[in-house]
């Protein structure tokens, strides 16, 4: 049976956030309107706390880094505005994580700053989580960031271990994987234009209208490299989180109206 009372795939591009969207509002509307219903669904589903999975975190290498800290702040800044957040971290469920996982084998460190408690005990919170975390309801949060040293099948094994530990707690946990895709669309962008981006963002998206999240682990590393996504390590984790016989997905949208493409999607 799934654990997690609610679950999603979300894009984290800056100019989400209503208070960055700045003086083109329909640049990201799309995507906009679907994350407020994945948070009015998410508030709905009444969890007591969070896990975002993000790309942007605090990493380590070769190891999952969980955070640990008391509390986590971070701020965005887009079209000459900012928007900043703070979240109370679930430290009992952090290290319940993290102590099953390590049990289990799994390479993890958990991460705090400053002292082991109280109001110097934070971490910065990157734009990974801030982007999805506005649109969602505000309970503590555990912040996990995986390590690309890693395998793709470690990372679904890994997704298998934090079930089990979610399994364990009393708690009503939601999880939130915030993937941006493909980062190669407009030879305007940082990373330049790859024809690789597109192909890659349509069967990405193929893949989770057809519930077939695992399937991402068979993209070749030279596509990877070309079209440049960082949704797939955690969507592995999802994966491995939420089985595909116990998972039901609802593909909300899709766009790429800059260089990278943005997903929504709800897995309940």
């Amino acid at each position: 049976m799934n654990p997690f009372i609610f679950s999603c795939i979300c894009p984290h591009g800056g100019e989400i956030i209503p208070e960055l969207q700045g003086t083109d509002p329909k640049r990201m509307a799309v995507t906009r309107q679907s994350l407020k219903l994945l948070g009015k669904e998410m508030a709905e589903a009444k969890p007591d706390a969070l896990i975002v999975l993000t790309p942007h975190g605090t990493r380590i290498n070769g190891q999952f880094s969980i955070s640990g800290s008391e509390r986590m702040v971070g701020t965005v800044d887009e079209n000459d505005a900012s928007y900043t957040i703070e979240k109370v971290v679930d430290r009992e469920l952090a290290e319940g994580v993290a102590e099953h996982s390590k049990a289990a084998g799994f390479p993890v460190g958990v991460i705090n700053y400053g002292t082991s408690s109280g109001p110097i005990s934070c971490l910065p919170l990157d734009w990974g989580a801030i982007v999805p975390l506005r649109f969602m309801p505000d309970v503590p949060i555990v912040v996990i960031t995986p390590s690309r040293d890693l395998s793709f099948e470690k990372h679904l094994e890994f997704g298998k271990a934090l079930r089990e530990a979610v399994q364990k707690s009393e708690k009503r946990i939601g999880l939130i994987a915030s993937c941006d895709w493909s980062h190669a669309h407009d030879a305007a962008g940082p990373y330049g234009y790859d024809p690789g981006a597109k192909q890659l963002d349509e069967e990405a998206v193929g893949l989770i209208k057809n519930n077939k999240l695992e399937n991402m682990a068979d993209f070749d590393e030279d596509f990877i490299e070309a079209a440049k996504p960082d949704g797939i390590w955690q969507t592995l984790i999802l994966a491995g989180a939420i089985p595909e016989e116990e998972r039901k997905v609802e593909f909300l949208s899709y766009e790429a109206p800059t260089y990278f493409g943005l997903i929504c999607a709800a897995i309940r």
